[in-house]
């Protein structure tokens, strides 16, 4: 995170809690509920483009041949971060595009936007910015 964001976030008092929430994601129109799970983060996929078209599709791209029955709603996408002074770290986030689960990290940018970063391992990261839905 750089400096100038860190300070934003610091002047606009985000908690770690300001990351709870229903997030829209940058591709197919994913809608993500953020929640607390104890002392960590997690979150689940409520909607999308493919769930609105079709509500039992299923998560046919898992690397786990047992979980490609499931249904993408409701699946938990985010899930072990940890509060870590600016960031939640040490998480891992499911892509149900490829069936993969990448390390991960979320830095609020602001009440109504979040960076979610995703790693193969660094530096073969992916970017994307969520913003908050009301």
């Amino acid at each position: 995170m750089s400096i100038t964001l860190m300070a934003l976030a610091a002047a606009a008092g985000l908690t770690p809690d300001t990351a709870v929430g229903r997030w829209k994601t940058e591709t197919r129109n994913g809608i993500v509920e953020i929640a607390r799970c104890g002392q960590s983060l997690c979150g689940k996929l409520v909607g999308s483009d493919g769930i609105t078209a079709n509500p039992a599709l299923k998560d046919s791209n898992n690397k786990d041949v047992a979980q490609r029955g499931r249904t993408l709603k409701g699946i938990q996408m985010l899930s072990g971060f940890k509060w870590e002074s600016d960031a939640w770290t040490g998480g891992t986030i499911y892509n149900a595009e490829d069936g993969k689960t990448y390390d991960a990290k979320i830095t609020m940018v602001d009440a109504n936007t979040l960076k979610l970063r995703g790693c193969i391992f660094v530096p073969l990261c992916k970017n994307q910015t969520w913003h908050r839905v009301r």
